[in-house]
């Protein structure tokens, strides 16, 4: 079983599970909405210095991310 961290602490360039989402319903439904839900592979493409936002893929598609709503996410990864 692999290591669960904050999604924000993942480095670039690593696949992991999305395992839970946490925060309120709307929190949950604007992920969602972006395709970010329980199940989904997902991976840090970057990371914009200076606590900027992360740039994430799932599904093969890229977004951003702030890192405040990336801390509440929980991710497991094999490493």
């Amino acid at each position: 079983m692999g290591a669960e961290i904050s999604l924000s602490d993942l480095s670039p360039g690593i696949k992991a599970t999305i395992v839970a989402l946490h925060g309120g319903h709307g929190f949950q439904r604007r992920l969602r909405t972006m395709g970010i839900r329980e199940g989904k592979t997902i991976i840090v493409v970057a990371k914009q210095p200076f606590g900027g936002p992360l740039v994430l893929e799932v599904d093969g598609k890229r977004t951003t991310l702030g890192r405040g709503m990336a801390r509440r996410i929980l991710v497991r990864w094999e490493g």
